[in-house]
């Protein structure tokens, strides 16, 4: 089978096991004798890329989320249509916007090189987001490693398991303290926030149907109305900073929503939700403990459901499963 399948069946008995067994499959060595230079391989031709493009970090980043999210970390989001049977995951509108997929096959081109067939898509997903984290100002992060590569994808569960734009602080709570993160890393994860920026698409919403109880900082909602002028965007190309700070990993996120200044109406409501609201206030005033709890935060997400050993495999070619070419 080349291509995604979208048996829920099937997609369960190939996801990983829990979080904490799944860590604890994965090792900070593992590549130690395989392939020893595989954090430095990836973290020049990151630099490569963001040299060409600086906006290139922020996707690294939210292509992890995008990945872990669904089926877990395991390069699932990277597996092309076949044509004949399945979609790949990018046929779902919640993953509108993904960039750099191809890019991944660039670094793995150049691991292959290296040390040939030994570093899976699904690691060196993991190994992008976390050095865009670090070469765009964030922590330095040190992540287990030996992922490997899913066989099948689903289009049908990127639409279930991906967040939509207009999700509520308590979900949100819901899907991250299910990935085994406590309150603190729950509202961390949600600082990745401070890179990119987002599509008029998915805020025209919030703008022109506001959700009663949403506030927004009234002339911040006039300049995106001037940016997103339209329920109906002309185009989907359009996108507004997700901060003030789009190409720097910092706090600044937290303190614009202090202001009222977050895109959406879940960066408004952790403001103000009882169970949230000082942990805001911490990492607005203190940007080394938002990374340290960040950091916590990253490693278990990129932990999530991974596959390990003969559970998965590692793609010869990223957007695409072995065995079409057996």
């Amino acid at each position: 089978m080349g291509s995604c399948s979208v048996s829920f069946l099937l997609a369960a008995l190939m996801v990983g096991v829990s979080i904490g067994l799944s860590e604890s499959q994965l090792s900070y060595n593992y590549y130690k004798y395989s392939c020893p230079n595989v954090e430095a391989i990836v973290k020049q031709e990151v630099l490569s890329i963001f040299l060409t493009d600086a906006t290139a970090l922020a996707a690294f980043l939210r292509l992890i989320f995008h990945d872990c999210q669904v089926q877990g970390c395991d390069a699932s989001i990277l597996i092309d249509s076949d044509g004949l049977k399945t979609d790949s995951e990018m046929v779902s509108s919640k993953n509108f916007g993904i960039r750099n997929r191809e890019k991944i096959q660039l670094i793995k081109n150049a691991l292959e090189v290296e040390c040939p067939g030994q570093v899976s898509c699904a690691d060196i997903i993991a190994l992008a987001a976390k050095e865009s984290v670090a070469l765009s100002g964030g922590p330095e992060i040190h992540i287990p490693l030996g992922r490997k590569d899913s066989r099948i994808c689903s289009h049908k569960k990127s639409d279930i398991h991906l967040p939509s734009p207009g999700i509520t602080v308590d979900e949100f709570l819901h899907i991250f303290t299910s990935k085994g993160m406590n309150l603190e890393e729950s509202i961390a994860i949600l600082g990745a926030h401070t890179l990119g920026a987002a599509h008029c698409i998915n805020l025209v919403s919030r703008l022109y149907d506001p959700i009663p109880g949403d506030q927004i900082n009234y002339s911040f909602e006039l300049l995106l109305k001037l940016q997103c002028p339209s329920k109906n965007p002309l185009t989907n190309l359009t996108a507004v900073p997700n901060d003030s700070t789009p190409l720097i990993f910092d706090n600044q996120y937290y303190r614009d929503v202090l202001m009222g200044k977050g895109l959406f109406a879940v960066d408004f409501g952790i403001s103000r939700h009882p169970r949230t609201a000082s942990i805001v206030n911490r990492f607005a005033a203190k940007k080394n403990y938002f990374f340290q709890v960040f950091s916590s935060a990253f490693v278990k997400l990129s932990a999530t459901n991974v596959l390990t050993e003969s559970k998965g495999e590692v793609r010869k070619i990223c957007n695409q499963v072995n065995n079409k070419y057996v």
